[in-house]
């Protein structure tokens, strides 16, 4: 069922009537809960505390498949075949990358970036009610939060996916199945920088091998485990502990798949990475960056709104100045008889002149026996021609 509002407001001596539909704005309500026809807030989950929390992020099991899988391959397959002293140099310098941002990202899932205030409260075993908007604008309003019910700080955000509030929030990472906030925003760093690292160094080991497989592959099979192996085609891997028997087009495989991953990788986490730097260069969060760019987006759509309706305006404007209206159906036949300007070719001075309107020159020579005459050729001059005297009173009735 459409509904309707009529507002009647007086100006002068006629008032005038606007229509204004109720659905013309989107309202934002919540379901009913079952059995209550009152539109109620409806109990949800309980808010997150950590990364840990059930269930984790399809992503998050993803990422952390992806650096069990680096780890075996980069210690036991690639590193071991480097030639002596890049080997003792690469084990180094990756494992150091692998260990930071191991603990690191343990770190960062397991901090619990939420606001002093709902940390004191405790509420993560009790649900948190959907926002209603028919009640409040918004969540946070004068430094309240109407969902955990607290007082907060004025750079606390409630975030949707945690449904706590977040202090200092920067974003909310479903890699880590956490928020980012102030508490834990300087561990997400480190664990960033440390990944970004180690994909380069591992993309770069298997680049090296790749070339060397091709140019000299004795270069590769320097460990001693290779003098008991007869010929190129068989390669070992897992050295020095538990050496594995691979064939050429296995080892080359498996370095191809890593090379991908690790690119694919370095890709994501080094435009995340010269993101947050040009953040700091900034002053700002990722929920300010977004936060402006919506702003500035809005604010473009509105001049855009502006420059059409100013368009349109005008065009109107044009259009109105002149009758282009053809005869073809009853219609149009009506409009052009009721207002039609025409041009006058009679003189120097020419000027538009409305239907029944009578030139100051015909007043003079008019007589009542011309009447007749004037309206037949009104008749044959067709739609847009000049009627007889006494029609702009009706037409315009």
């Amino acid at each position: 069922m459409h509904l309707a509002l009529y507002i009647q407001h007086d100006s002068g001596p006629r008032g005038s009537r606007s229509t204004m539909n109720c659905f013309s704005q989107r309202l934002k309500r919540t379901s009913p809960m079952h059995g209550s026809s009152r539109n109620e807030l409806v109990p949800s989950k309980p808010p997150k505390r950590n990364g840990w929390s059930w269930p984790p992020q399809a992503v998050q099991v993803i990422a952390v498949l992806l650096y069990s899988y680096l780890a075996i391959v980069s210690f036991g397959i690639f590193i071991p075949l480097l030639p002596p002293p890049w080997n003792h140099v690469l084990y180094t310098l990756t494992a150091l990358a692998f260990i930071v941002h191991f603990f690191t990202h343990i770190a960062v899932v397991t901090i619990d970036p939420a606001d002093a205030s709902v940390r004191a409260k405790q509420i993560y075993s009790s649900p948190v009610p959907v926002f209603d908007r028919t009640k409040q604008a918004h969540v946070i309003q004068d430094l309240h939060c109407y969902l955990c019910d607290v007082n907060v700080g004025p750079k606390v955000k409630h975030c949707g996916v945690c449904n706590k509030c977040v202090e200092d929030f920067d974003h909310h990472c479903k890699w880590l199945n956490n928020c980012v906030g102030g508490r834990n925003y300087w561990w997400f760093f480190v664990a960033l920088s440390s990944a970004t690292i180690g994909a380069l160094l591992l993309l770069a080991i298997n680049l090296f091998i790749f070339i060397q497989h091709y140019l000299d592959p004795n270069s590769l099979r320097t460990a001693p485990q290779f003098d008991s192996v007869l010929g190129n085609g068989t390669w070992l891997v897992f050295l020095p502990l538990a050496p594995i028997k691979t064939s050429s087009a296995g080892l080359l495989i498996i370095a191809f798949i890593t090379v991908m991953l690790s690119t694919i990788s370095l890709l994501l986490l080094g435009h995340l990475l010269c993101f947050h730097f040009y953040l700091f260069y900034k002053g700002i969060s990722t929920y300010d960056y977004v936060k402006l760019n919506c702003e500035k987006e809005a604010r473009n759509r509105d001049i855009k709104n502006q420059e059409r309706s100013i368009d349109c305006e005008r065009a109107l404007s044009q259009r109105s100045s002149t009758c282009h209206l053809d005869s073809k159906g009853p219609l149009t036949r009506q409009l052009s008889d009721s207002i039609c300007t025409e041009k006058s070719s009679e003189g120097e001075n020419s000027f538009h002149s409305l239907p029944g309107e009578t030139h100051l020159n015909d007043t003079k020579s008019w007589r009542p026996g011309n009447e007749v005459e004037a309206q037949s050729s009104a008749e044959k001059s067709g739609p847009c021609s000049p009627g007889p005297p006494g029609q702009l009173s009706e037409d315009f009735r």
